[in-house]
């Protein structure tokens, strides 16, 4: 865990290196160990080092090659980084370090930008080549590593970094609200669209790299997670698993510095854990109410039977709402799913005793492991009526008020596209569009921004629709975001041994039927757990990181905290103060529950204190 910034062919008369420090000292609880800087006459380069492999200065950011034409900066491991050493050294490059990161620079010199289909890890970074005069920035396959760059600069100028915050003290940045996030992000509860929530600040989509020259970009994926099923045996791919899985564990257990796991009472960090073997599991719950949002005696039992140290904490919802900012400011842009709370205590403890942990995020995605994916025995003796028929119930069902029935019936007439936009929906489209001013209701519709993942896909199952959407907006958007900035904001570093390209490549061509069947969902890879894993850990249903939201806006305290934010004139400026106030007065009285939609705009509205207000 890493992070840098840059900028490029600014026009302004500033002092570039008392800028880049400025701009590295924001991310610093990215890299606390050590700072580096490199600056020329087009570009300025900082970058903020946690030491994990190599601690030694010899492994340092920047980075140069043998003539020092190329220049580095990258966050990440590259775990395969031995085996391209060596190949590399039998190409007669010559080495300085030890460490993952000089492989890019080298490999960057003898194979261009194919480089990256060499790579096996998680990564971000940026080459300056100084004989060609182009920038090469790329982002890894999954987006575990953030990378967001913009020219929204008072000279149109070029800056990129781990986070959003460093561009604020550069002072060409244009600091301006995209006023078009908001209403997706009401729907999605994560910033879904490639522009941030800051005007013509941009993320590099996973799985792309960029080559940017004299003010011009050029931006290519180079791969692409597709599911192209092989029809072997089941017995077959738990093996394959096993192995696979194991494998990856192997490579994501390398480190010059102490190793531990992220452990829940699921099969996705139980099992990564029984591989891993490490002196110390971390997990957290909370302490109002242990028996409904407690997985910590689990991971406790888990941790006893394998003959691992467990480390435990219990979070107070005083404790959460006191922490809210600094998470929001960690995350650069509203962040509203709840998990985002617990997995920053989760971080805080661990790094007090590890700098590295592994944790089980990806098996979902990539193995079939999230409800939604299910098809549940009553719909199924549903979709046996002919679709003429339930299609006009569907249409007939949407304009009636939602509940249960209501809800079945729409889903149970519509193609997978209409229904599913991945893991999370707080608002309805039409129900954000009441809350929200005028002046905001002008961005895209959610079926716009689905539609161009499906499209890819329209041939698959439904599950695998529903899978790759997820790998595309869900796993980066949500997951992979939230598990970097929290994981960085107390500065240890997250591996996930699931979201490697051999794992995927494996998923890729597992059939539906041994993802999700009518006996379990991730039915291989539960079955392959098993052989490391007690079956009451292996066939477990998925609990997730559930946070008692709504039970604490239903405590005076906190009902009145948020009632006084919607009612603030920075409320004002956004929504619709009537409509709002009514959310949360229905679910403080118990007749209704809005808790999704309350703690979603609350936290909007904490993000932008922060940034637009404070800071």
């Amino acid at each position: 865990m890493c992070g840098f910034v840059g900028f490029a062919d600014t026009t302004l008369a500033i002092d570039k290196e008392k800028v880049i420090k400025e701009m590295m000292d924001t991310i610093i609880h990215r890299g606390p160990d050590s700072g580096g800087i490199y600056t020329d006459n087009n570009v300025a380069f900082g970058f903020r080092r946690l030491k994990i492999i190599d601690l030694s200065e010899e492994a340092s950011q920047p980075m140069y090659n043998e003539d020092k034409t190329c220049v580095m900066i990258f966050n990440g491991e590259i775990y395969n980084y031995q085996e391209l050493r060596s190949e590399l050294q039998e190409r007669g490059h010559i080495f300085k370090s030890n460490t993952d990161s000089e492989v890019i620079i080298h490999a960057y010199e003898e194979y261009g930008t194919d480089l990256l289909h060499r790579l096996r890890g998680m990564f971000a970074f940026s080459i300056w080549d100084t004989k060609n005069e182009i920038m090469f920035l790329a982002r890894d396959y999954f987006g575990i590593k953030p990378l967001y760059y913009t020219q929204n600069t008072s000279d149109n100028s070029f800056i990129f970094g781990s986070e959003i915050k460093s561009f604020l003290k550069q002072p060409t940045f244009n600091k301006e609200l995209n006023k078009d996030a908001l209403k997706p992000y009401l729907t999605f509860q994560y910033p879904v669209l490639d522009e941030t929530f800051f005007k013509g600040v941009y993320k590099l989509k996973p799985a792309h790299y960029m080559i940017y020259k004299k003010g011009k970009i050029q931006i290519k994926r180079y791969w692409d997670p597709m599911y192209n099923e092989k029809d072997n045996s089941l017995e077959y791919y738990v093996d394959k698993i096993k192995e696979t899985v194991a494998e990856s564990v192997k490579y994501h257990r390398i480190s010059d510095v102490k190793v531990g796991s992220f452990l829940s009472g699921g099969v996705d960090s139980s099992y990564i854990t029984s591989l891993l073997m490490p002196n110390k599991t971390f997990s957290v719950g909370f302490s109002d109410y242990e028996d409904m949002y407690n997985e910590t005696n689990l991971a406790k039992d888990l941790s006893d039977m394998l003959g691992i140290e467990n480390h435990r904490k219990f979070i107070s919802a005083e404790e959460s709402f006191e922490m809210l900012p600094t998470i929001q400011y960690h995350m650069d842009e509203p962040q509203s799913n709840p998990s985002v709370v617990p997995l920053y205590f989760l971080a805080k403890l661990a790094r007090e005793h590890v700098t590295v942990v592994l944790s089980g995020e990806g098996a979902d995605e990539i193995f079939g492991g999230y409800a939604w994916y299910e098809t549940t025995p009553t719909m199924k003796k549903y979709k046996k009526i002919p679709n003429f028929i339930r299609r006009p119930v569907s249409l007939v069902c949407k304009a009636l008020p939602k509940n249960r029935i209501t809800n079945f019936l729409v889903k149970g007439g519509q193609r997978v596209e209409k229904w599913f936009i991945g893991q999370a929906k707080v608002f309805e489209e039409e129900d954000a569009l009441k809350v929200l001013k005028d002046e905001y209701k002008s961005g895209p519709s959610v079926q716009s921004i689905t539609k161009k993942v499906y499209e890819k896909v329209k041939d698959q199952s439904d599950v695998t629709k529903m899978q790759y959407l997820d790998m595309n907006l869900w796993l980066p958007g949500d997951i992979l975001l939230k598990a970097d900035k929290m994981s960085s904001a107390h500065s240890i570093e997250l591996r996930v041994p699931f979201l490697d390209k051999e794992v995927m490549s494996l998923g890729a061509q597992i059939p539906v039927k041994y993802r999700v069947n009518d006996k379990n969902s991730k039915y291989a890879l539960r079955i392959a757990a098993k052989d490391t894993l007690p079956s009451e850990w292996a066939n477990r249903t998925k609990v997730g990181f559930p946070v008692p939201i709504r039970y604490w806006f239903r405590e005076e305290k906190y009902y009145n905290m948020v009632k006084e934010m919607f009612q603030s004139d920075v409320a004002k400026e956004f929504f619709n103060i009537e409509e709002i106030v009514k959310l949360i007065e229905e679910h403080y009285t118990g007749k209704e529950n809005h808790a999704r939609q309350i703690w979603t705009i609350y936290v909007f509205l904490i993000w932008y204190k922060k940034f637009f207000i404070e800071l």
